[in-house]
């Protein structure tokens, strides 16, 4: 069974599900609060986990999680590592964001901007909300606590499986039975027609010299074993978002077959 962050309605994983159940993969995309902090979330998490456990008799599920995804899934596993047998973190800010400290900055300012963030992430989350036909509660200061530096430090110390004890440094890839995994890529602006390169790359300038997708820098994505952390895709492009529009020399689809592949060709 593979379960992937959350989704409804709208493609969140464009092409990712029909790809992976092409190749006959059980597939269960799961919801939770598109903004809210990752306890918050792993809790939301935790009894979906559970069910589809007793509806398929599977023994354990993989984990795929996007962005903030990382975290709701480690929870998971840190929680019921026997319900886990890995944990896939793609492009997760496991080490926090530099943009998050930016925002964070801004709200313990009190500017403008961090009304125009905080007014902005509320929009979103009820657009998700209706998007998805979903009520889970939101938290937008919540979810920005959990994603700058300090925050992702918290949630480390108290669930530290996979995460690097050095800035991309060497980790556990395999902790209480539940292996660990991730990949990223780099670089903001790929496609003039995509709206999200532009707003990557408006978000990426946060991070100064430091390589990033627009919201995640490089070493920040590590966790347990980097599958590859150099992709030529954005935050969005790694889910083949926005509408497919990703760089030509890009497949990110490939990403996630070739990886339950390797997950099946362990025996997992």
């Amino acid at each position: 069974t593979l379960d992937l962050g959350w989704m409804g309605a709208l493609p969140y994983w464009r092409g990712i599900v029909e790809a992976l159940e092409a190749d006959g993969a059980r597939v269960h995309v799961v919801q939770v609060s598109a903004f809210n902090a990752s306890e918050v979330r792993g809790e939301q998490l935790l009894p979906q986990v559970e069910r589809i456990l007793k509806e398929t008799g599977a023994q354990k599920v993989h984990l795929i999680g996007h962005s903030h995804g990382s975290q709701t899934s480690r929870y998971v596993a840190g929680k019921r590592p026997e319900w886990v047998a890995s944990v896939t973190s793609v492009a997760g800010p496991n080490a926090g964001s530099s943009f998050g400290d930016w925002m964070q900055e801004q709200v313990r300012e009190d500017s403008w901007s961090a009304a125009a963030i905080l007014g902005l992430g509320r929009w979103v989350a009820r657009f998700i909300d209706w998007a998805t036909d979903t009520q889970w509660p939101q938290d937008v200061p919540a979810a920005l606590a959990s994603l700058h530096t300090e925050g992702a430090a918290d949630f480390n110390r108290r669930f530290p499986a996979g995460v690097p004890k050095q800035p991309c440094g060497p980790a556990e890839t395999e902790v209480q039975g539940v292996r660990y995994y991730s990949w990223s890529g780099v670089g903001t602006f790929y496609r003039v027609l995509n709206p999200a390169d532009p707003v990557m790359w408006l978000t990426g300038l946060a991070f100064g010299g430091e390589a990033n997708d627009g919201l995640v820098g490089r070493c920040s994505s590590h966790l347990g074993e980097v599958i590859q952390d150099d992709l030529p895709m954005n935050h969005f492009h790694i889910v083949n978002q926005i509408a497919g529009l990703v760089d030509a020399s890009a497949d990110p689809v490939a990403l996630y077959v070739a990886h339950a592949r390797r997950l099946k060709a362990l025996g997992l």
